[in-house]
């Protein structure tokens, strides 16, 4: 079964993000590559890699889970997986989405995490404010964070993905990610409830 990953430019490390910077087009830098992106689900099933989705609260051996800020409660939504835990602020934007994948394959997560943030790149007109290969919680890690154009709204995006593996014996091998999205011209106000979920964000092994 191929991955599907959360299609939304969206984060690492302990650096609080720049929310009044980045919407203004005068403070943040084109993503600029000599190479055209590969969208990382094709680059994964390039690679033989394949996933299945698992809810968060359902796994037994990965610990993966965000904090729900006052004000802020978990939603569906027609278009997103049940297996994706999804929380919004008044159930509209902001949002954050919490994605688990068991994985299958052979591959080396240190090599797949340098291709994680190629969505976002892709997305229009994109501005990077930050990003980092930094391990997450000892687990090979990849963030990205910037603001990019969307139906006419200029947008902030906040995106991590880690690859985990389980306890042994069978040390499973888990993609966890976090997508957080904002209205940039919010982001300021909304940064202290942002804040919280980037920095409360677990993965860890049982």
């Amino acid at each position: 079964m191929a991955l599907a990953l959360t299609v939304l430019p969206v984060g690492c490390g302990p650096k609080n993000p720049d929310y009044q910077a980045i919407w203004t087009s005068t403070s943040a830098t084109s993503a600029t590559s000599t190479e055209a992106p590969v969208p990382f689900a094709q680059y994964l099933e390039s690679s033989g890699v394949t996933g299945e989705a698992v809810a968060p609260d359902k796994l037994t051996d990965l610990t993966v889970s965000i904090p729900i800020p006052p004000g802020w409660a978990k939603v569906e939504k027609p278009n997103v997986a049940t297996t994706t835990e999804m929380i919004a602020k008044g159930g509209k934007i902001p949002t954050a989405m919490l994605t688990v994948f068991k994985l299958n394959g052979d591959f080396d997560p240190a090599e797949v995490v340098r291709h994680c943030n190629a969505d976002a790149t892709l997305a229009e007109n994109f501005k990077l404010l930050n990003q980092s290969g930094a391990n997450f919680n000892g687990f090979p890690s990849s963030m990205i964070e910037g603001s990019y154009d969307l139906k006419g709204q200029r947008m902030h995006t906040y995106n991590r993905i880690v690859i985990a593996t389980g306890p042994a014996p069978a040390r499973q091998r888990y993609l966890a990610q976090l997508a957080v999205t904002s209205l940039a011209e919010q982001a300021a106000p909304d940064a202290a409830d942002i804040q919280s979920i980037i920095h409360g964000f677990t993965v860890a092994a049982a």
